[in-house]
């Protein structure tokens, strides 16, 4: 078996002091690392492509990127006061909460959080609302020692829905299209919070859902709480999406009637971005992805960084390389062959082995997939592929964050933004990537200005500091 070392870029990329696979390897690898890079010059094109398309989602209705206005027009001063729920719809988890809001910054939380079944993602709507209330109802019991919901104290709940909503008062928005693997029937343009709301006066529990948040919102909102010069909230977890403020008069499709302000959160919906496949550079194992999910065409920008599609770009990586015999002596296991099959959280784990034998890789790869037996080469091609899959996405993601700070005219300001997932927060290297992505597409100076910020769970605490503004001004209106 002939032994070599890899390119000295590829390397640096990798972190492979001496590659251990035969030249067939070697090849393999370098051809991996080209489709899976994304270059200056593809980052700047992307860029571009996505200012044009934030400009068109501000200008109409129906565009690709739909920059949604989210009705939330206020910066928080960080001396708030109160208790609210929160209710995060995200992916894989319903987390509901109750904040206190101390002031100087400060609040306490008791939080719950509940799996969802599968069958509640693509049962009927009334199905997963009524889930979703019986959830409500078991925290209040718990959670509730002062015993304000007995008294039929209407206790008021900011409710994080982490889908694309047309979003028409601050708690109303009906449902545009589903995604992160949910398909519920009976939803789509309708009302989400009045279905909600119908399931807690069914079951009689006395709570008002003051505000319709999506989790990129809430993530901003959080954050300025503590941080006022925070511009952006992302997520970067199961699905991705990003929020930041916007001039009202740059909202051409604004027509409201509320009274005038200078500014608004936008809701980007930014992983629809290229649907029509303009910019991204989509490789035979993104396309092969898109093809076998539930959302053909949709999402694509999601598809290709986000933690509930990178593990499945990798099995389908690893797959073609044992289909062509450069792995595992073309050996495979059940669960590589099966979609879905090899879990996004397993790419953290491998990237993150700096074991000279790559024990925890062999680990996931022997132990936990069964696969028969692996070299050192294996693993290492293996590992490989993780970092050039996860690379991409903390470089695609900063081309979306590049796009947001080029349109506010943000470049030669500093820039707080806040980051909530499991990607960005659990992926070796990930900020240190979108740092390196930041500073090839603008110089190495924006780096200074430009602070990313971990704002772990900021989207229900978000919600709950809108729920309390909404509140606020539903009283003013209606004493």
């Amino acid at each position: 078996m002939v032994k070599s070392s890899l390119s000295d870029q590829t390397i640096e990329a990798f972190n492979i002091p001496e590659f251990k696979g035969t030249l067939e390897q070697q090849q393999a690898i370098k051809e991996l690392y080209k489709q899976f890079t994304i270059t200056t010059e593809r980052a700047r094109i992307i860029v571009n492509q996505f200012i044009k398309e934030m400009r068109k989602g501000l200008d109409h209705e129906g565009a690709t990127v739909a920059m949604i206005p989210s009705f939330v027009t206020g910066r928080p001063t960080g001396n708030e006061k109160g208790k609210y729920l929160a209710l995060d719809l995200g992916g894989t988890n319903l987390r509901v909460c109750e904040f206190e809001l101390k002031g100087d910054g400060e609040f306490a939380v008791r939080q719950q959080k509940y799996i969802i079944a599968e069958e509640y993602k693509t049962d009927e709507m009334r199905q997963l609302c009524d889930f979703i209330a019986d959830c409500v109802d078991n925290f209040i019991t718990e959670h509730d020692p002062s015993g304000r919901n007995n008294g039929n104290e209407q206790l008021q709940l900011g409710f994080t829905f982490s889908f694309p909503v047309n979003q028409t008062a601050i708690n109303r928005g009906t449902l545009m299209h589903w995604t992160k693997g949910f398909n519920c029937s009976g939803a789509i343009n309708k009302d989400v919070v009045i279905m909600l709301q119908d399931s807690f006066l069914r079951k009689n529990i006395h709570v008002n859902i003051a505000a319709l948040v999506n989790d990129t919102v809430g993530t901003l909102m959080a954050n300025a709480y503590r941080y006022p010069e925070t511009t952006m909230g992302i997520i970067l977890g199961t699905g991705t999406n990003a929020a930041y403020y916007e001039k009202l008069e740059n909202i051409k499709k604004w027509n409201g009637n509320e009274e005038v302000f200078e500014e608004m959160i936008v809701n980007m919906e930014w992983g629809a971005f290229d649907r029509e496949r303009c910019v991204l550079p989509l490789t035979i194992y993104d396309n092969k992805l898109d093809r076998e999910s539930i959302n053909p065409h949709e999402q694509l920008f999601e598809k290709m960084m986000s933690g509930m599609y990178l593990g499945e770009i990798a099995r389908n990586a690893i797959l073609h390389l044992v289909d062509s015999r450069l792995l595992f002596e073309g050996e495979s296991a059940y669960d590589l062959n099966r979609q879905w099959g090899f879990e996004t959280s397993y790419m953290s784990i491998i990237i993150g082995d700096n074991t000279d034998d790559l024990e925890e890789v062999r680990h996931i790869l022997e132990e936990v997939l069964q696969i028969p037996s692996t070299t050192l080469g294996d693993r290492q091609m293996v590992q490989s592929i993780c970092l050039a899959i996860g690379r991409r996405s903390a470089y695609l993601a900063t081309c979306g964050i590049a796009g947001v700070l080029s349109h506010t005219g943000k470049l030669e300001q500093d820039s707080l933004i806040a980051i909530d997932g499991s990607v960005y927060e659990f992926f070796p290297n990930f900020e240190h990537h979108m740092k390196q992505a930041l500073g090839e597409i603008f110089g190495n100076d924006i780096t200074k200005r430009v602070k990313f910020n971990l704002a772990r769970d900021g989207s229900g605490f978000g919600a709950a500091m809108i729920a309390m503004m909404a509140h606020k001004v539903a009283l003013a209106k209606n004493p």
